[in-house]
């Protein structure tokens, strides 16, 4: 599989908030930072919190790719995020922030190692 493809099928299972194919996209052991520093490490971590917020029907998320970087074994995908969602009290916020995919390929496979979000 080529990389965009792989990034592809990343975003398609985040936007369609499949789980099973969201955890095949990603590295045994992932680290994922989100937009307040929280940290997520480890495949179990990953699915545990990807599970939570796949369950939550109020947000949506829309992406521009920025920038994309391919190497022999590794790649790069920056990614302009526009976040909408509910707050606590049932509010509607929206964040927009830069998301940064690290992804390695793994035999015939990209998989994804690390997921930073950074606010802009």
């Amino acid at each position: 599989m080529d990389f965009t493809t792989a990034l592809d099928r990343h975003l398609a299972a985040i936007r369609d908030r499949d789980l099973d194919g969201y955890v095949r996209t990603v590295h045994p052991d992932a680290t994922l930072i989100l937009p307040n520093g929280k940290t997520v490490t480890g495949i179990d971590e990953v699915r545990s919190f990807h599970e939570g917020w796949f369950q939550d029907p109020d947000w949506s998320m829309t992406t521009e790719t920025v920038r994309t970087l391919e190497l022999a074994d590794t790649a790069v995908a920056v990614l302009a995020v526009d976040y909408r969602d509910l707050d606590a009290e049932g509010r509607p916020y929206a964040l927009r922030h830069l998301l940064s995919l690290v992804f390695a390929r793994s035999g015939e496979e990209w998989l994804l190692v690390h997921d930073q979000n950074t606010p802009c």
